[in-house]
């Protein structure tokens, strides 16, 4: 069951989808738009399909991009890769010049370019564009090994100690450059609350939340198949995942798993399974929904951004079980669309599994929560933003990339040349504190950066003592 995309958005009365609107005076905007790195289609690349929808003509500069990894939709595009796409062995083991990335995404040039879209995980967010474009970036997540997954990801158990030791500094340093950048966008969307949180800690800077999309024209239930009794995961198979907990849970209660997914924990976790585990590898979005019908539950152990595969369960009918921690809080309805698990035990997934076997699902009642996560809704929503953004000429943030207006499209930048740029030290002691954004975040739990921000000086202080009034950081490096 595919669906055109050239369609998407009429079932819902949002008519066609186009770029935002610009004065009439002026020519369309020249977009490009900014990947990771194009090796698989997951959650990320789900969303950019999306963003690339609506500006057709846009290229794709990424680090790299396996041929044939992605859908047909983005393989049709312009691709534009950095060097990285060159190196030895860069298509199966990319992470290990993970040290070169920040070098490999500034060597990108954007002069012919207005307006710049990047998705980002990683490096992406740290693109430099010329004065006078704009730069939205839509965050995944601040880079998590660099931050506060080092052990997940590059721990001893993970790598050895040696090699361990020898990545910290690596990855610290790599944590500084991350956060020296975050400049670079003139304004962050995130996935989720969760997200929105960890960015206002790591790039102290505010972002609006826009839930990713999900295609539930494709997902939908099949009311003539009836459920089976299997767990299901669909996954990378990464150390934060912890799919090690929902193995042994399920091995605890005696049910089956059936495992979608690769990743380099896939040896390690083999060795923990026993017959009732199954491992089928990736597999075609078609198969994915059939098993996504069928299981008794979707199950996602690890702490997670958002977790779109969990809401795609749900948009066919599918309860979920999932820790209570990360993105699961915001798309997952406790005892209604599934269960939160309050601890990250093999005891607790254990007593979840058996409770959601055991309870009724309305399959009517997850349907219709998923659907508001639906694709033509994320369109709407990042479309009103970007519009937003771009629209935002006398605000700080506009003040900023108004300095220098761009003269190549003057009917967008007219106003910089009527309006002196605000001084950058005036600027940031007017601007609020950049966590009083997340105040509207229902789980509290979340702006847990936000509520330390709040009792220390305002966060925009920081910049006070910097002179060109964007951050600190830059300067430390230079040391």
């Amino acid at each position: 069951m595919s669906v055109d995309p050239a369609r998407r958005g009429a079932s819902d009365g949002s008519g066609p989808l186009s770029p935002p609107a610009l004065r009439p005076s002026s020519r369309a905007l020249r977009v490009a738009l900014v990947h990771d790195w194009l090796t698989g289609m997951r959650g990320g690349e789900k969303v950019l399909e999306a963003i690339a929808e609506l500006y057709p003509d846009a290229p794709i500069f990424t680090l790299l991009h396996v041929k044939g990894s992605v859908s047909a939709a983005l393989e049709r595009r312009r691709i534009v890769c950095s060097f990285v796409q060159h190196l030895p062995g860069a298509a199966r083991h990319y992470r290990t010049y993970l040290p070169l990335f920040p070098t490999a995404v500034e060597q990108f040039t954007f002069d012919a370019y207005d307006l710049v879209i990047s998705t980002s995980h990683c490096v992406a967010k740290s693109v430099i564009v010329p004065a006078g474009a704009v730069h939205l970036c839509y965050c995944h997540s601040p880079m998590r090994y660099a931050w506060d997954q080092f052990d997940a990801y590059f721990g001893p158990d993970q790598v050895g100690v040696v090699r361990s030791r020898l990545l910290r500094p690596v990855l610290a340093r790599l944590a500084r450059w991350d956060a020296a950048t975050a400049y670079r966008a003139h304004r962050f969307l995130a996935n989720s609350h969760y997200v929105a949180g960890r960015i206002a800690r790591y790039y102290n800077r505010p972002a609006t939340v826009v839930y990713p999309p999900v295609d539930t024209e494709f997902y939908q239930p099949e009311p003539a198949r009836r459920s089976e009794p299997f767990f299901l995961v669909v996954s990378a198979l990464v150390p934060y995942k912890r799919l090690d907990v929902a193995i042994r849970a399920c091995d605890a209660v005696g049910v089956p798993l059936k495992i979608v997914g690769r990743g380099p924990e896939e040896a390690r976790l083999r060795a923990l399974t026993t017959k009732r585990v199954e491992f089928l590898g990736w597999r075609t979005d078609e198969e994915i929904r059939s098993l996504s019908q069928t299981c008794t539950a979707v199950l996602m152990p690890g702490v997670e951004d958002f977790g779109m595969v969990p809401v795609e369960a749900q948009a066919c009918g599918r309860p979920v079980v999932a820790y209570a921690e990360g993105g699961a809080l915001e798309s997952v309805i406790d005892g209604t669309t599934g269960v939160l698990v309050k601890e990250l035990s093999v005891e607790a997934f254990a007593a979840a599994l058996r409770e959601v076997s055991a309870q009724e699902f309305d399959p009517a009642v997850i349907r219709r929560h998923a659907e508001s996560f639906s694709r033509p809704r994320f369109q709407r929503e990042f479309q009103q933003q970007m519009a937003e953004v771009l629209a935002a000429r006398t605000d700080a943030t506009a003040g900023r990339f108004n300095d220098t207006p761009d003269r190549r499209n003057p009917a967008l930048w007219e106003d910089a040349a009527r309006t002196e740029p605000t001084p950058p030290r005036e600027e940031a002691a007017r601007t609020e504190p950049t966590t009083e954004r997340l105040s509207d975040n229902p789980h509290r739990r979340y702006p847990a950066p936000g509520e330390e921000a709040a009792r220390t000086e305002p966060t925009t202080e920081r910049l006070n003592d910097n002179p060109d009034g964007r951050s600190p950081a830059p300067r430390e490096d230079k040391q």
